[in-house]
């Protein structure tokens, strides 16, 4: 199918990562919804993409079915799901409020479950492909993170197991596993690590960075282009992967750093 029919579906698509995948599929010739709680930036990112904005909260059993239906209807069919919409929540266990970790679960996790859900019988048709969006939190453990971490650790084993249940029907399952993204996200929490250190956004991130192996954040550019591929032909036959987009931050061995720093 050539990529003129292709439609796809890209839940919290209003900003950051989300927008920046909109913008590259549709750029690939991409039909695409885009799904998000406020109608202005999802809005705004349809308008510019000639897409459709789908309110909704995918956290919401109705609000998944009515994005999948509401994106069929529009554009004939389904090839793509990008689960993407996420929210934070900080705290250990001692300080985390029962209700944070529920609405991080139900967003991060439940969210993309029931995306998937309402989606599988039309991706079936077109044999075609899920992205969910964890993080490297979902592969190492942070500090005062609990709810993010494990929400995101969730999303990568019920991707696996959406691949293996589904692959015979020809549908392939992948997740993404960002590191540090310069998104609106990322920079409110680099306003707070700024104001602990002393630096500002920029001295933030820089400290953030110091240990991964590129020295640097991602843009939601380089994000999308890997989505771009996992939803095109030519990942043809990748699927159940988790694949770190961290410029090399998991592989540290954080035992080690320090060796590395005296010998530089």
């Amino acid at each position: 199918m050539s990529n003129q029919h292709n439609v796809a579906l890209v839940t919290g698509g209003g900003t950051g990562i989300g927008a920046a995948i909109a913008r590259r599929l549709a750029v690939d010739g991409w039909s695409v919804s885009v799904t998000g709680r406020r109608a202005g930036p999802i809005e705004d990112v349809a308008t510019e993409i000639g897409g459709l904005a789908i309110v909704a909260d995918t956290g919401a059993e109705p609000d998944a079915q009515r994005a999948v239906d509401e994106t069929v209807a529009r554009f004939g069919g389904l090839d793509a799901l990008v689960c993407n919409a996420a929210i934070g929540g900080r705290g250990s266990l001692r300080e985390l409020d029962p209700r944070t970790w529920e609405d991080v679960l139900r967003t991060n996790l439940s969210g993309a479950f029931l995306m998937a859900r309402a989606a599988i019988d039309h991706l079936a048709l077109r044999r075609g492909s899920i992205v969910t969006v964890s993080s490297a939190a979902g592969l190492r453990a942070s500090a005062d993170s609990l709810a993010y971490c494990s929400s995101k650790a969730g999303l990568a084993m019920l991707t696996q197991c959406i691949a293996v249940d589904h692959g015979p029907e020809g549908v392939r399952a992948n997740c993404i596993c960002p590191g540090w993204v310069r998104t609106p996200m990322a920079d409110a929490e680099m306003d707070e690590l700024g104001g602990l250190l002393g630096t500002d956004r920029e001295g933030a991130y820089q400290a953030s960075v110091v240990d991964v192996p590129l020295r640097r954040a991602a843009t939601p550019e380089e994000i999308a282009a890997t989505v771009a591929w996992l939803v095109s032909e030519d990942a043809g036959y990748v699927n159940g992967a988790v694949i770190p987009v961290d410029g090399g931050h998991t592989p540290v061995d954080v035992g080690t750093i320090a060796f590395g720093r005296a010998s530089s």
